[in-house]
């Protein structure tokens, strides 16, 4: 084996907090792999918590959700989501999740163009509320 694998671990990855307010992990992206078009990076709410509502201005994201239970909003449309859910996120789409089960929601991250702050547009202060 000449080394050049590039993978890495959930476990490895140092967590940090993103603009929305979920706790992120990123496994892949330009900024710790050679991958260059996407991102992937796991995502955590604690119970009873949610995101801050926003979009992004380029990148296509989908949601898949590994463990636990909650409620997405996307443009208004309100919908329960649980584990082995898929959720498809286009760029401008404005997009809120909720943890509504006892258990952290856990879920995968994948975007392309990768996530970038730059990218995400908080909408929070003009259609929050509750997931109902």
């Amino acid at each position: 084996m000449n080394g050049d694998m590039d993978m890495k671990n959930l476990e490895d990855v140092t967590a940090f907090i993103t603009k929305d307010g979920s706790e992120i992990r990123e496994l892949l992206a330009h900024r710790n792999s050679a991958i260059r078009q996407q991102s992937l990076a796991e995502a955590r709410l604690a119970p009873g918590a949610s995101t801050q509502e926003h979009y992004h201005v380029k990148t296509e994201e989908i949601y898949y959700i590994t463990h636990g239970l909650g409620r997405i909003r996307i443009d208004g449309e309100v919908r329960d989501v649980a584990g082995g859910d898929a959720i498809a996120i286009l760029p401008g789409q404005r997009h809120k999740l909720w943890n509504t089960g006892s258990d952290v929601l856990r879920l995968l991250c994948c975007c392309a163009p990768a996530y970038e702050h730059e990218d995400t547009v908080m909408t929070e202060g003009e259609f929050g509320g509750s997931p109902t």
